[in-house]
């Protein structure tokens, strides 16, 4: 059989794809057919669960129900992913929320990216050895079970640490990446603790000046080897590599980042502006795909058991399914023996995750600069202008309309939002978060940056 040309693939499965929509739906109710203008596609990801909605979207078939054909390829790390991004070796992928409107600001890389695609809610945990945790326990109230009680504060995590600061030593704690939701939530409960996580600056970005706990960039799936041979203490990264030190009886998981912050967002889809601008009718096809592997993902126990032996192949995450089960299938396991039901740790679809909130991205640029990744004050403005920047509802509602008129997404599935959640407390301090008012928000916090503040003019 020959080879189809890109064209004459695009054109036999449009032909097919009106097709079939002409007889499973009434004609006003069929979608415009979309027409790709780049029709062969390469992904990056890095190797962790909630790259789920790409890996099914592929092997579902939801791309190619689009016309299009990707390649999904696992990357070294989340500097690599972006580089290649932004050259264009990748056409978009799996990201951390932080990198495309760090990106986008200057921080680390200049480039414009955007994302219209939240990947997943939750789905973190902080981690720390066997030998943290016996001292931890002492500062920890069980509960009628015999178990720790949930959610345990890093105010049971300070005497250790002052413990190594009496003996001279440092405490080292792991995170993915300095613009990775992990550090902000790692940052956010050891603040929360009473834990100094330590300042970024123009002149030292280690993101260690005035630190208690010093923080580190390490890859996720290296995670636990870290950890076991003692170079950090502890870490905060997204699955299965917290529960890999559970299995490998090396550390215990202490906190999930739903315990830190309930349905926090996590991850997004990320393409250059310009990928974008001059492939508009492909980016709503992508989002399109991604929005129908997030809802299969959340259809059904079934379809994450079927997720599990996916994602466990080694092309995707390769990590064993047991592993990857003990987060996916809703329970969670803090040490061996303590599983705990967790119903949302991974929420793919639900509570409107795929949706990119305005709110979300002004909540990430806040810890930017609360730790001084942003170094002046910013207006209340500036925060709102750049988050519409970076986030991209448009396109997202574009291919959701489509998606309605193919009967794959019901109406009520999609926010009626101007871009902004509600002002929530779902913080384990309680301090409520109000995406219109980052700096009121900011004011509100006895540790980090605020107003004009800057770093070198603080007290040690």
């Amino acid at each position: 059989m020959p080879i189809l040309t890109s064209i004459t693939r695009r054109l036999f499965l449009g032909a097919t794809m009106a097709s079939a929509a002409a007889v499973a739906l009434p004609a006003s109710a069929s979608a415009e057919m979309l027409l790709p203008e780049k029709d062969e596609l390469k992904f990056g990801f890095i190797k962790l669960t909630d790259m789920a909605p790409l890996a099914i979207a592929k092997e579902k078939h939801f791309f190619e129900d689009e016309g299009l054909y990707v390649t999904l390829e696992a990357q070294a790390n989340w500097k690599v992913l972006l580089d290649r991004v932004i050259t264009g070796e990748l056409d978009g992928a799996h990201m951390l929320a932080g990198q495309p409107l760090a990106a986008t600001i200057g921080f680390g890389t200049k480039a414009h990216i955007v994302t219209p695609f939240s990947m997943d809610l939750n789905g973190n945990g902080i981690t720390v050895s066997n030998a943290v945790w016996a001292e931890m326990q002492k500062h920890i109230q069980n509960g009628p079970d015999g178990k720790p009680e949930h959610p345990i504060s890093a105010a049971a995590l300070k005497p250790v640490v002052d413990q190594y600061k009496a003996a001279g030593q440092p405490f080292n704690m792991g995170m993915v990446f300095p613009v990775s939701t992990h550090n902000y939530y790692l940052r956010y409960w050891l603040a929360a603790g009473g834990l100094h996580p330590g300042y970024y600056t123009p002149s030292d970005t280690s993101g260690q000046v005035k630190a208690d706990v010093l923080l580190s960039v390490t890859p996720p799936p290296q995670m636990p080897a870290t950890l076991e041979a003692g170079t950090i203490e502890g870490y905060c990264v997204g699955e299965p590599w917290n529960e890999a030190a559970v299995v490998k009886g090396i550390g215990v998981p202490v906190i999930t980042d739903y315990e830190i912050w309930k349905n926090n967002p996590e991850k997004v889809f990320g393409m250059t502006a310009k990928f974008v601008d001059d492939n508009p009718q492909t980016a709503i096809a992508v989002t399109k795909a991604l929005i129908r592997a997030g809802k299969w993902l959340d259809a059904s126990p079934e379809n994450r058991k079927e997720a599990v032996q996916i994602l466990s192949r080694p092309e995707y995450v390769g990590a064993d399914a047991d592993v990857i089960a003990k987060s996916m299938t809703g329970t969670f396991e803090y040490a061996k023996g303590d599983v705990r039901p967790i119903p949302d740790f991974n929420v793919f679809f639900r509570y409107f995750a795929t949706y990119p909130y305005y709110s979300d991205a002004v909540w990430f640029l806040s810890q930017m600069r609360r730790w001084g990744q942003i170094s002046e004050e910013k207006s209340d403005d500036w925060y709102a202008e750049t988050a519409k920047s970076v986030y991209r509802p448009d396109i997202y509602r574009q291919a959701a309309k489509s998606l309605i008129a193919d009967g794959y997404l019901a109406a009520a599935e999609v926010p009626e939002t101007d871009g902004y959640k509600p002002a929530t407390t779902d913080f384990i301090d309680h301090v409520e978060y109000d995406g219109r008012k980052p700096n009121a928000y900011l004011e509100k916090f006895q540790i980090g940056l605020k107003g004009k503040e800057e770093v070198a003019s603080l007290s040690q």
